[in-house]
């Protein structure tokens, strides 16, 4: 392993522009493709089931494509490979979205499945790329910076797409689309091809030897010795219920419930983002000075608070019929974006230290089984949790899956820091 390179913030801006193209067309594909899903199915959990039913695919191969990028070694690195195929290719049939919705319901799918396959295909690997170029002490403050640039990218989604969607549905996917592709030319030529700090091919052989399959590795997470591993795991498989199936199903609520227009619909998700813009890297300064789980913690108890306190809003209202319901429902989305800072900048360091250095790809694409996996049902389920009481109750049910969160991240953190010996290398796969 190759350590004579400084740690450089320019190059992980330049990563950066990575996760903000993924994050840019990955929130608006969630908040719209609801609607345009309404154009032929009325039922929310109906939807929501296809929504998470997209998501199927990116949790059965991202984590096998994480582990693949480990291995490999070609001329353009580890990750490259994967994310020259996947980042173009992601590009073309997202911006075919809208035409295919224009014809039928079945071209619209089969469009959005090979879309989703090429996100799936680079996802693992770019984000890979960040502990490839940071060392552990400084990756809370790197994915600050990371999810500072994923943060912009949602805010042009919600802020500047949602806009461009009321004027013609197919604009914002020609928009995000092109600006994909400008994000993978510039990672082309700005990324290492031998980072600094991703693992020897000394460690990746015994990494290999260790483990011949993910199933193998998978299997060993399981065990009781790596309890702790699984159970804060578990705990983002939970939270992102809540907040996948908020994302996917606030929209609906806005333009079926509150009778908003989509592209304000989106402007309002948006001042979420914009909290979370605003405070992910001193979220992540944060983290590295103080700890990651503490402040994961402290989110994971705002957050739920938050959502409780959004069916209030229209009771607010007849009480003080002189307040402004929306720009109020913005500022209380602007405080849940501070809470989700602080804890999804820690999220995905906490998991690759897990992981050590030879094993980065393959936690990586552990953080993406379990977080994603929650995508496969979150929509439906809180979709149907709509239908059966009321739309208000979206936020009880996400509010809900942070708080149990909380008790299986504290659990499981206790554990692992009870045997500081699995959180290193010597981790036996």
């Amino acid at each position: 392993m190759t350590q004579d390179k400084p740690f450089s913030y320019g190059k992980i801006f330049a990563i950066g522009s990575g996760f903000f193209a993924l994050t840019l067309v990955w929130t608006f594909y969630n908040a719209y493709m609801p609607l345009l899903l309404g154009d032929y199915i009325e039922s929310r959990a109906i939807r929501g089931g296809i929504m998470g039913l997209d998501n199927l695919l990116a949790v059965i191969l991202i984590p096998f494509i994480g582990a693949w990028s480990d291995k490999v070694d070609t001329k353009l690195g580890k990750r490259l490979p994967f994310i020259v195929v996947g980042m173009p290719v992601a590009a073309l049939f997202f911006i075919l979205i809208p035409y295919g919705a224009l014809n039928t319901l079945w071209l619209l799918l089969a469009i959005d499945i090979m879309f989703l396959l090429a996100m799936t295909i680079y996802r693992a690997p770019v984000i890979s790329l960040m502990p490839d170029h940071t060392p552990s002490e400084k990756r809370s403050t790197a994915n600050g910076i990371i999810n500072l640039m994923g943060g912009m990218g949602a805010l042009i989604a919600l802020f500047g797409l949602s806009s461009l969607y009321g004027i013609d549905r197919t604009h914002p996917f020609i928009v995000a689309g092109i600006l994909l592709l400008l994000s993978f030319i510039f990672l082309y030529f700005t990324v290492d091809r031998r980072p600094p700090y991703v693992g020897s091919s000394k460690d990746e052989i015994e990494a290999i030897q260790a483990s011949k399959s993910f199933f193998h590795g998978f299997g060993k997470i399981l065990k009781p010795e790596f309890r702790g591993h699984f159970f804060i795991l578990l705990a983002i498989f939970l939270y992102f219920i809540g907040y996948a199936g908020l994302e996917a199903q606030f929209t609906v609520y806005a333009v079926e419930f509150l009778k908003m227009e989509a592209g304000k619909a989106g402007f309002t998700l948006g001042f979420f983002s914009l909290a979370f813009v605003i405070f992910a890297v001193p979220a992540g300064l944060l983290g590295s000075k103080l700890g990651k789980l503490p402040i994961m913690l402290i989110g994971l108890v705002i957050l739920p608070l938050t959502f409780i306190s959004i069916p209030s809003l229209p009771l607010l209202n007849t009480v003080f019929p002189e307040l402004n319901q929306v720009l109020v429902l913005q500022l209380v989305l602007f405080s849940g974006g501070i809470a989700w800072a602080f804890i999804n900048v820690q999220a995905y360091p906490l998991v690759a230290d897990l992981g050590g250095m030879s094993k980065i790809g393959f936690f990586t694409g552990l953080y993406y089984l379990f977080s994603m996996a929650s995508s496969i049902i979150a929509p439906g389920l809180l979709g149907l949790i709509m239908d059966v009481f009321s739309p208000p109750s979206l936020f009880y049910g996400a509010a809900l899956t942070f708080v149990i969160a909380f008790y299986f991240l504290k659990k499981g953190s206790n554990i692992v820091s009870k045997n500081k010996a699995q959180i290193n290398d010597s981790i036996s796969f």
